[in-house]
């Protein structure tokens, strides 16, 4: 599309936020950016509408139809409402509501119970912020047919987000997701039901929480080894958001007694002060909890981001340093912990299974086939390990499943990553390793010495706005009509096209793959055991290229920092490949 074209399409738009249906305060914002003569700003506000991703409805907030504002709000919600109203006609109709602490969460999560119940449906809104995993044991606990969280996860400061999710508890999936995002398209201003039906809505809080913290007691599997550890010394960091009171709750109802927490960041405060970036992946963002944890001496540094929903974990190295366990060696603990302490215990009945993502490591793999556990992969994005429990809800025994982005859920009360519960286990672990005479970090290399080393790492290439999403657009066409043939000097021997559903070997062989759905992800696997993944963020302006290097000669901890380093250089050569350095 021509640019001149682009912007006219866009003025257009824009001008139909002029009128009386929108208020002062927007009218002007939009207004002032007809009159600049520089139309980035407008065509990036409202070149698209926002649309459900693998996190559903997520964007900066401001004016314009691509940004979070209490009209794509009321739009959204409307939609999702008249949806809701079809799909269970005639049927009682309840949803349960939630925000997190970002800026403007109250406003929108009250804007959303409003619509809600001006169309008939049943609301139960959250008094206060709240974690999403108690979002989702929230719906399901009360037999809601859906459910929204307000909330942006770990995004920068600047974004909020709508959460949608359905019946069983799960963000929402095919054909629910493609229902809805119809219906919203049907849906203009003046369409919505801003009035309340105050009636309708029921405001919760204390008692959820009780039964939710009593629920994730279910990821206990070796209380005994917490009673005599009880005294492990945790810091936690609420990273300004909702786990601020839910996690210490947690620890204490496992048995943790010494439980300490960072002063500065269980401040709720959406601007998150203390932080560049409230993500629980960035360094930077646990250095207070570091500093605290050198202070008393911690035996672990824990964090959530400001949702709850990841979990950061920082242990010491034999050099008495902090280091932050990364996503893919976070998962990689929980199955290793999960399936050997399960059996430990008599605790496996044969029928279970654990799910990872695509894109994440493939050391779960080899931790669940060596011990005879089933391992499935499904896309990225908890919806789709939520599936996975959904269908074999009462037939198979879910013992947990996790992704690289420090997300992962030990038990099925939730369908969703859960990082109190995620928090309460990893003590335990941490706890369990101590009675041992050994720590997390000990854990984990004697893990990469059983079940082999990798390492892992998400190469970020971030294109904003609208010319930047078509260059991601691009960078995908390219690679799927030149494909590389070799990464960092190893050949490529398979290549996977979730899109078409198709794998290819290096023989020319094509088989397809078995996937509910298609997907925009390209996956490369060579023949020295690389994996490389790359997909365009569901949530934000970026293209992530995921790589995983394994190294056969690690044999100990002693190991651990040369295979480090090569694997490092393996990546940085992988980067060559494919002319991202």
């Amino acid at each position: 599309m021509e640019n001149n074209e682009l912007i006219a399409q866009c003025e257009a738009r824009a001008k139909e936020w002029l009128s009386p249906a929108f208020d002062e305060e927007t009218r002007k914002e939009v207004q002032a950016m007809l009159d600049n003569p520089d139309k980035t700003a407008l065509v990036d506000a409202f070149y698209q509408n926002l649309e459900f991703g693998t996190g559903g409805l997520r964007g900066i907030m401001g004016a314009g139809t691509n940004r979070m504002n209490k009209y794509i709000v009321g739009m959204a919600t409307q939609g999702f409402a008249n949806y809701i109203n079809k799909a269970f006609a005639g049927k009682p109709r309840s949803v349960v509501v939630g925000h997190d602490c970002r800026n403007n969460g109250r406003m929108f999560a009250e804007t959303v119970a409003d619509i809600f119940s001006a169309n008939g449906i049943k609301v139960y809104l959250f008094e206060s912020l709240r974690p999403t995993p108690e979002i989702s044991f929230a719906i399901r606990q009360l037999g809601a047919q859906a459910g929204v969280n307000v909330t942006a996860s770990h995004n920068p400061r600047e974004y909020n987000g709508y959460k949608a999710y359905w019946d069983d508890g799960a963000q929402v999936l095919a054909p629910h997701d493609v229902g809805i995002i119809d219906e919203v398209n049907k849906v203009k201003i003046e369409d919505v039901k801003f009035e309340g039906n105050k009636e309708l809505i029921e405001i919760i809080g204390g008692e959820m929480d009780w039964d939710y913290i009593a629920a994730i007691k279910e990821a206990m599997i070796d209380q005994d080894v917490i009673l005599r550890q009880k005294d492990l010394n945790i810091v936690y960091s609420a990273m300004h958001g909702t786990g601020r009171h839910i996690v210490p709750m947690s620890l204490r109802s496992w048995g943790f007694q010494n439980i300490h927490v960072v002063p500065e960041q269980m401040v709720v405060d959406g601007n998150f002060p203390t932080v560049i970036s409230p993500n629980p992946e960035n360094a930077e963002a646990m250095t207070l909890g570091m500093k605290l944890g050198t202070r008393l001496n911690a035996d672990l540094v824990v964090a959530t981001d400001p949702d709850a929903d990841r979990l950061a974990i920082v242990v010491r190295n034999p050099k008495g340093e902090w280091e932050i366990i990364n996503g893919n060696q976070t998962a990689m603990i929980f199955a290793w912990y999960i399936i050997t302490n399960r059996k430990k215990l008599g605790l496996m009945k044969g029928n279970e299974f654990m799910v990872k993502t695509i894109v994440t490591t493939e050391v779960i793999a080899e931790i669940a086939k060596k011990n005879n556990v089933e391992i499935r992969d499904c896309y990225t994005g908890f919806k789709w390990i939520a599936r996975e429990i959904k269908i074999s809800e009462g037939k198979q025994k879910y013992i947990g499943g996790g992704e690289e982005s420090f997300g992962f859920l030990p038990f099925d009360k939730v369908r969703d990553k859960d990082a109190p519960a995620s928090i309460c286990l990893i003590c335990e672990i941490a706890a369990w390793a101590k009675d041992q005479g050994k720590t997390l970090y000990d854990v984990l290399m004697d893990i990469y010495a059983e079940y082999g080393f990798s390492r892992e790492f998400t190469i970020n290439v971030v294109r904003p706005g609208k010319t930047g999403q078509d260059e991601i657009k691009q960078m995908m066409t390219d690679f799927r009509e030149n494909p590389p043939k070799e990464l960092g000097g190893s050949k490529i021997v398979l290549w996977k096209d979730y899109k078409t559903l198709e794998a290819k070997d290096a023989q020319g062989n094509i088989t397809k793959l078995d996937m509910p759905d298609t997907s925009n992800v390209l996956q490369w696997f060579c023949e020295d055991g690389t994996k490389v993944s790359v997909r365009p963020s569901g949530t934000e302006p970026k293209i992530k290229f995921y790589t995983e290097v394994k190294d056969p000669t690690f044999k100990c901890a002693g190991c651990y920092e040369r295979c480090m380093k090569a694997a490092n250089d393996k990546i940085e050569a992988i980067k060559k490949s494919l002319n991202l350095d």
